[in-house]
């Protein structure tokens, strides 16, 4: 193989892994087939040590064919270390990694039939889009016939058929990224894997993306990772959701299962936003007792009465009402959709977001309440889901 220019704005690294990762046999199909199968995925008690370090604790998964599933947490947590792992990017300390019926432990990242698009989108500079798009095939030594078939097709699903001849320093971060995700469509890959593609893009354009990702899975129904720290990312784009903390799996479910009963304090306050509120007490005389002498309605299933717990309402879920706790108002932020407003409910700080307009201002007192239904409890020496 010819030596390789790195990208500009890439690390050589990130250069490297996407040659490993593209250079593999692209002949035999034309185009992306939609009849074609897209096996599911598994990861199975999988771990990984950098050094005498653990970084990675027996994690399983299932990722269905066709599906999206995104891996989420904060910086870390593993995410991106499990996805280099599928990636065969880092060596399996223990586990499995199976693509079907196939196990890819030791199987070469050009040998797995998947693609990769990058952060940094690693595009050759002095390359045109087009041959940025076809790079892998011609490394593969795929008929002209093919290549031209493929990087139109990918062209057009994308909207860059009139920017084929231009260059990456000609292009915005959007265009840029639609190209890095142009050269892992030509190869009709059975697994697309997304490593934080948009944490390089301004907000506006992040949401503009984020729908075109949705439609191109849409259209091409190829089983999906997606590596994200953005909440919003993964809960619009996935069909499934992995919470990860460190180098464990918090939780595993639909993205609305997750919002609605998350199994621990690490979920509930990681899937939302603004955070859940979580206000310390007890489960007395039928109702939660929290600090600052505040009183709040139980969820059905409270348990045992005395039982110290973590009480979860999200800000969302408050109500303005005439019958509720006086809380004081500290800071009012109106974001046009909503207003969310920094109280604080019996000495304590709480956030409140509400859709309608809110005139109070700080050092006034509202009255909110939970709307029913909606309260979170979670044991406080666990963390774990109790009810609600």
């Amino acid at each position: 193989m010819a030596a390789l220019k790195p990208p500009s704005g890439a690390p050589l690294s990130t250069l490297a892994y996407s040659a490993i990762i593209t250079e593999r046999s692209a002949t035999g199909r034309q185009s992306a087939d939609l009849t074609r199968a897209r096996p599911k995925f598994d990861v199975r008690k999988l771990s990984f040590w950098y050094g005498k370090s653990q970084a990675l604790f027996d994690i399983s998964l299932t990722i269905p064919e066709r599906s999206v599933m995104a891996l989420i947490g904060p910086s870390g947590c593993g995410k991106s270390t499990l996805l280099r792992m599928i990636a065969g990017l880092e060596n399996v300390t223990r586990g499995e990694i199976a693509i079907g019926a196939r196990i890819v432990n030791s199987v070469p990242p050009k040998e797995r039939d998947i693609a990769m698009v990058f952060q940094n989108y690693a595009l050759y500079p002095h390359m045109t889009v087009q041959d940025n798009m076809a790079f892998s095939l011609r490394l593969a030594k795929a008929p002209k016939s093919v290549i031209d078939a493929r990087v139109g097709r990918a062209a057009e699903i994308l909207g860059l058929t009139q920017l084929l001849r231009r260059y990456p320093r000609q292009l915005s971060g959007g265009q840029r990224q639609r190209v890095a995700m142009g050269r892992a469509i030509v190869r009709d890959p059975q697994v697309f894997l997304f490593d934080e593609p948009l944490s390089n893009l301004d907000a506006k354009l992040r949401v503009q993306m984020r729908g075109e990702i949705k439609d191109l899975h849409q259209r091409l129904q190829t089983t999906t990772i997606y590596v994200t720290h953005d909440q919003i990312e993964a809960m619009t784009m996935a069909d499934k959701i992995v919470v990860m903390n460190s180098g464990n799996v918090e939780q595993t479910g639909a993205p609305l299962e997750l919002y609605d009963r998350p199994a621990n304090l690490f979920v509930a306050g990681f899937i939302g936003s603004p955070a859940m509120n979580l206000i310390k007490g007890r489960i007395e005389d039928g109702a939660f007792r929290g600090e600052g002498g505040i009183t709040l309605p139980l969820p059905d299933g409270a348990g045992a009465v005395g039982r110290p717990v973590i009480y979860g309402i999200r800000p969302e879920h408050f109500q303005i009402r005439a019958d509720g706790l006086p809380a004081t108002v500290h800071v009012v932020e109106p974001t046009g959709s909503e207003t969310q407003v920094m109280a604080h409910l019996g000495g304590m700080p709480i956030m409140c977001a509400f859709r309608e307009r809110i005139t109070a201002g700080p050092g006034e007192t509202i009255r909110i309440a939970p709307a029913p239904g909606t309260a979170h409890l979670f044991d406080l020496a666990t963390g774990q889901r109790l009810s609600g």
